[in-house]
């Protein structure tokens, strides 16, 4: 891989918004690389500054003019790839208003993948497993302008915290006090 190849497929992927890249895709685009090569390549390419790895097999294009304010956001849709992820829990209620709390560095998301815990340079992207099948969690969550992920309606959230016995103690008691008057979850 040339560092000229990298940029000049790293610009026209940026001008279609794409920054984020599994090893995969990389891999797809320099066919002709082999897998040793292309471990060394990436190596290469990072100690460089023209990839920057921010989880194991997922790389970010650090010149990228299409990177925004969502890009944990990217990097989690990224690392659960064929599921639907949203955010809820803490980060969404933090949003809402719901909670005192604002997490710092920290984005709670629920998904039809695996749970896990993943460290980026972007901040710690929690995951966590949901059972409810795509048509339920279509209907508790909206697309937000801009975001790549789904969010959490603000009464989904709750039902999502109450549901995975997280702590409510930060909830504001209205909230949870109009949630319980609401349908089951």
């Amino acid at each position: 891989m040339k560092k000229t190849e990298l940029i000049r497929k790293l610009s026209e992927l940026d001008r279609r918004g794409v920054y984020i890249m599994a090893r995969r895709d990389i891999e797809k685009l320099f066919p002709e690389e082999g897998d040793k090569a292309m471990e060394k390549s990436l190596q290469r390419m990072v100690a460089d500054g023209f990839l920057q790895r921010v989880a194991k097999g997922l790389y970010l294009n650090p010149a990228a003019t299409s990177k925004n304010r969502w890009v944990a956001e990217e990097i989690a849709k990224a690392l659960r790839p064929g599921c639907l992820s949203y955010v809820s829990l803490e980060s969404i209620l933090s949003e809402y208003g719901a909670i005192s709390q604002i997490p710092i560095n920290r984005m709670t998301v629920m998904t039809t993948g695996k749970s896990g815990v993943v460290d980026t340079p972007f901040g710690t992207i929690e995951f966590t497993h949901t059972k409810r099948g795509v048509a339920q969690i279509i209907q508790r969550t909206m697309l937000a302008k801009g975001r790549p992920l789904r969010i959490a309606t603000k009464r989904a959230a709750i039902r999502d915290l109450l549901r995975v016995g997280r702590n409510t103690n930060m909830i504001d008691q209205s909230e949870l006090e109009d949630e319980s008057q609401g349908e089951d979850a």
